[in-house]
């Protein structure tokens, strides 16, 4: 290790930077929105389109204007019968508002509405209604602003309503109840308030004459002459109808209990004659004396004669003969019962319909009843309140004393055309201002939060290092290509990034040749190896003697990519006893082996899980100063400080150290934290190569553009 200290590079950087403020810049947070645009964006546009369709799904309402106006009193009223309603002051004009604006006016408001408006004010909810729900009993007033005009007498009454109808009429209605208020605060009557009561009068008769006609039209409509009238007379029928049905149920019943009498006689084989309905039946009873008599006469005969005289075979074909017309007499009797059974069933079930259909009419009779009732209290209503404006109208004096009342309507209120809220335009500005901000604030809050390395302004600001150099992405190259890429000069493109970094190199080292640079990183994948290869190959074709050591002992990888085998190198050289004797350069222990001009390899030697016996060893020190006799320049390839302590073993042998950091992978807290510990152990940082950057990222992340420069003077010639 040389002897000479140097200052180090935090303290360089921070002489140096004195007087540049540690500031990002606009082109900085350029990158961070650019980097992180499809996080951002996409959540912008969420959030703002999601708060814009949750607030255009509100409710929409309507709103309409009235307007007053302030009449101001041109002389001053002395009669003390009268009083003074005129605006002399601001204190009296808010009051004024304040009355307005008042629960008491409200509750006047609310009173003053016929059925119809209630009816319009009702309107959207009962639209809202599920099938079979009630209907809300009260009503809506909506949401009442009253305010003066700046520099005006007029007085702007709002309101805020579901329906623009109900909007409208509430406002008109607010100005009415006012105005009233203030007719009923005046003693006596004058020529407005007899105007206003008569255009008050003249608009209840009208609505009083639609009531009337809309109950008569209602009546006409379901047949009704009078609803107590048809009530009693659908009363009086489903009585009449029921004592039919239950004369005809007895019927049914009493000719159903003869037939099973008839049935019961017919099982048991008894005589039906018993039976009176068929005793008494058509010709039977007739039959019956006939037959007895011809039976007397038989028995009568039989003591005389004997059975072949011809009267006595004359009464028994006459008995035979009585006997079969009794039968068929009763065969017709039973076939008439049954007939009269099926007569009465069917009568029973004409009579239950017709009973049904008078119940089902006196049902519907009911359901009618609460129509017509509010139909015709609503008749009733608009005719009393016709009949108090008209009290009212004929109570009204006019005084030679009293002074017009200082309120007059300006422009009513009407319907508004469409709704206010929500107002799609003030939504759409609305979402897009949350949608910038969200957008600038995700981007630049994530900004914070990520702490991996990107640009040069982590390195050289946050950090605290130089940024020696960017090397661009070379994944697109083989392996065998790009670890040979100064030696080779194939890609010139790949090539210039290297060189660039060399030129760094030389510009903030202190010391001269020979001497020894490690090469490590963060965490392993970052690109020590392939910056350790072409760094030591541009001192190679620049003239200096250089030599490559794999001191990655654990993980070595050199020698794979020059293409060599590893039988031997550091960890064979003190398996064997470690000798300094001789010319080094031709140890075959140490195997080391030249890889192009004026640039050699010492690899491993194999591979070792416990390599700190041999980096702490003081034989390692001596190795690398007598081998910087045979070499101008020592590039030392090691682990990844993230990953072991190898690396910082190593750094108490060398002289400087270079940082190799991967864009976007390892944290930038990680890294200052270890080149804070390889500065506490004297060593001089030269600075930090930034790799793993696509051509377009190195525009975006740097303020070097000796890549875009390079491209656009040699063009994209290889």
């Amino acid at each position: 290790m040389s002897s000479v200290q140097k200052p180090s590079s935090a303290t360089k950087v921070s002489g140096r930077d004195e007087e540049i403020i540690e500031r990002r810049t606009l082109r900085d947070y350029y990158i961070i929105l650019r980097e992180r645009l499809w996080i951002a964006l996409p959540l912008a546009l969420v959030i703002s389109i999601g708060m814009a369709y949750y607030q255009s799904r509100a409710t929409p309402l309507y709103r309409s204007a009235a307007t007053l106006q302030i009449e101001k009193p041109e002389k001053v009223v002395t009669t003390v019968d009268v009083v003074d309603t005129g605006i002399n002051s601001d204190i009296e004009l808010n009051t004024y508002l304040q009355v307005i604006a008042s629960a008491k006016m409200r509750n006047r408001v609310q009173e003053s509405l016929t059925p119809q408006e209630r009816q319009v004010l009702q309107r959207p909810y009962i639209k809202d209604l599920a099938p079979g729900a009630t209907p809300p009993t009260g009503v809506d007033l909506g949401v009442m602003s009253v305010q003066s005009v700046r520099s005006t007498f007029l007085i702007n009454i709002a309101v805020s309503h579901r329906d623009p109808d109900a909007a409208a009429i509430l406002a008109n209605r607010y100005i009415e109840q006012f105005i009233e208020s203030l007719l009923e605060n005046v003693s006596g009557g004058h020529d407005y308030a007899v105007k206003y009561l008569r255009d008050r009068a003249t608009q209840l008769q009208e609505e009083a004459r639609i009531a009337e006609q809309r109950l008569q039209d209602y009546m006409r409509a379901q047949n009704l002459v009078s609803l107590d009238n048809s009530t009693n007379i659908a009363q009086a029928n489903l009585s009449s109808v029921n004592q039919a049905l239950q004369g005809a149920r007895l019927d049914r019943l009493a000719i159903a209990e003869q037939e099973r009498l008839v049935e019961r006689y017919q099982a048991e084989k008894r005589n039906l004659l018993e039976i009176t309905a068929i005793a008494a039946y058509g010709s039977v009873p007739d039959l019956s004396k006939q037959l007895e008599t011809l039976n007397r006469d038989h028995s009568l005969l039989a003591e005389r004669y004997l059975e072949r005289h011809p009267k006595v075979i004359n009464v028994v074909n006459a008995i035979h003969v009585a006997q079969e017309q009794l039968d068929t007499a009763i065969r017709l009797s039973i076939a008439d019962l049954k007939t009269s059974l099926e007569r009465a069933v069917a009568r029973e079930k004409t009579l239950e319909k017709e009973y049904a259909a008078q119940e089902k009419e006196q049902l519907r009779l009911r359901d009618l009843s609460i129509e017509y009732r509010s139909l015709e209290n609503q008749a009733q209503v608009a005719k009393s309140n016709y009949s108090q404006i008209l009290d009212r109208l004929s109570q009204a004096t006019t005084s030679k004393y009293l002074e017009k009342i200082p309120v007059r309507p300006l422009d009513p209120a009407l319907p508004a055309g469409k709704p206010y809220t929500p107002d799609l335009g003030r939504i759409a500005r609305t979402a897009v201002g949350v949608g910038v901000l969200v957008f600038f604030g995700v981007a630049i809050g994530l900004s914070f939060i990520d702490d991996r390395i990107k640009s040069a302004w982590d390195i050289e600001h946050f950090i605290g290092a130089n940024l020696l150099g960017i090397i661009p992405d070379l994944s697109s190259l083989k392996d065998s290509e790009k670890y040979k890429l100064v030696l080779d000069n194939k890609n010139t493109s790949g090539v210039e990034p290297f060189l660039g970094v060399y030129s760094s190199v030389k510009i903030h080292s202190k010391l001269d040749f020979p001497k020894s640079i490690l090469v490590t990183s963060t965490i392993p994948g970052e690109g020590k190896t392939l910056i350790s290869s072409n760094l030591a190959g541009s001192f190679a074709r620049h003239g200096k003697s250089v030599l490559l050591i794999d001191c990655d002992l654990r993980r070595p990888m050199m020698h794979r990519h020059f293409e060599l085998a590893n039988e031997a190198g550091l960890i064979t050289w003190y398996e064997k006893g470690a000798s300094l004797d001789g010319d080094l350069t031709i140890n075959p222990s140490l195997g080391i082996t030249s890889i192009g001009e004026n640039l050699s390899l010492l690899s491993s030697g194999g591979r070792s899980k416990s390599p700190t016996q041999l980096l702490e060893s003081p034989i390692f020190g001596q190795l690398l100063e007598k081998l910087k006799k045979h070499y101008d320049l020592i590039v030392v390839d090691s682990p990844p400080l993230g990953a072991v302590t190898d690396s910082l073993l190593i750094a108490e042998r060398v002289d400087e150290v270079i940082y190799v950091c991967r864009f976007n992978r390892a944290f930038r807290k990680h890294i200052r934290l270890y080149i804070k510990a390889l500065r506490s152990g004297k060593n001089e940082i030269l600075g930090v190569v930034l790799n793993g950057l696509s051509p377009r990222r190195i525009e975006y992340y740097s303020n070097y553009r000796y890549y875009r420069s390079y491209k656009k003077y040699y063009g994209t010639q290889d």
